[in-house]
């Protein structure tokens, strides 16, 4: 059983107006990447696909590319670097948030490295994955093509979200009135075009819930033997969802800013989240009224009750408010703010508390 989280008319659709980006600084040419002057060298680095089930469709289904027959949807992508070092430490897997892709963990919008790139840089091997129904991941395109043919009603149709640009400023936490930023924001405001380009359309409402995605998430991390889970913001508890799913090569968990965590998890789901380290992380100006439903003081505050709950079973569980121990302007997009490698620096210290 898993927690009763994200619901497909619930929360999920809430958190689609927490993200919204201005179109600023139009263009990024390649001389604005800061490379670095030391050579990342790799032992291996390429893509593979993990989970996904095989169905039989109707010419219809498959949009009129020949016959029916065998074909597999809900694949999740994954993006691999495994650093060259002889003393590789822990995996990795890195997951984004809604309507992004796994390029949240690349290249900055400013055009600094990733967190992907810094980890691997710091012998851990990572695993960017894309969502299933968003990026290079795969999703059942069969209802679409019903909705064309009149075989299913057209209220069936997913929505297909993207961001608008005059949410970012309140939601992400960047200043109260857009183009106006806080004087200690983090993150780099004039690059906010390359964060909006980072948008894509997001129908992973076509799926009936996330379960494809917690069942690929546990797969890779058994198929790895052992790894920690990244989330950031919609997917904050897919990694504990994928704990439920199968806990076996999950050693910690990360979660950057979840849009909610839950307060009404069984004793027996606690029991196995209690076994695994988690990490929760939120960044400054929590209070801030969003404009919407949604409260990034009230997500941490349930984070908080669902730690309580953890470390009452015997568990390894935290929620660090980064504005709290004295860092100021974080952002909704801890990965990308300016400050983002000393946030990275305080969860590598933190894992090898306690994953040794």
């Amino acid at each position: 059983m898993v927690i009763d989280v994200f619901k497909r008319k619930g929360a999920w659709a809430i958190l689609v107006h927490v993200l919204a980006f201005p179109i600023l600084g139009i263009t990024q040419s390649l001389h604005d990447l800061q490379t670095s002057a030391e050579p990342l060298v790799l032992k291996a680095q390429g893509s593979f696909y993990v989970g996904g089930e095989t169905v039989e469709q109707t010419f219809e289904e498959l949009g009129s590319f020949g016959p029916g027959s065998k074909i597999t949807v809900n694949q999740m992508y994954v993006r691999y670097m495994v650093p060259a070092s002889e003393d590789n430490k822990i995996p990795i897997i890195m997951v984004h948030g809604m309507a992004l892709t796994g390029k949240t963990w690349e290249t900055t919008p400013d055009g600094r490295m990733g967190w992907d790139e810094y980890f691997v840089r710091k012998d851990h091997p990572t695993y960017v994955i894309d969502q299933v129904a968003r990026g290079r991941s795969g999703f059942d395109q069969a209802l679409l093509n019903n909705i064309r043919t009149g075989k299913t009603e057209p209220g069936k149709m997913p929505l297909a979200r993207r961001f608008s640009d005059e949410w970012v400023w309140r939601n992400f936490r960047m200043g109260m009135e857009e183009g106006k930023p806080f004087g200690d924001t983090q993150f780099s405001v004039e690059s906010l075009g390359e964060l909006s380009k980072q948008g894509v359309p997001d129908i992973s409402g076509i799926l009936t819930d996330y379960t494809s995605n917690y069942r690929a998430l546990s797969t890779l991390a058994s198929g790895l033997g052992r790894a920690v889970l990244f989330s950031h913001s919609q997917s904050g508890f897919f990694p504990m969802e994928a704990a439920l799913t199968d806990p076996t090569g999950i050693a910690g968990i990360v979660a950057l800013e979840p849009g909610y965590c839950p307060t009404n998890v069984k004793e027996e789901q606690l029991k196995v989240l209690s076994t695994i380290p988690i990490l929760i992380i939120f960044g400054d100006y929590l209070e801030l009224p969003t404009g919407i439903e949604h409260s990034w003081q009230g997500a941490c505050e349930q984070c908080e009750t669902f730690v309580n709950s953890v470390n009452k079973m015997g568990g390894n569980a935290k929620v660090v408010r980064l504005a709290d121990e004295g860092i100021k302007g974080n952002s909704h997009m801890l990965m990308q703010d300016k400050n983002y490698l000393d946030i990275a620096d305080r969860i590598r210290d933190w894992m090898e508390q306690v994953l040794n």
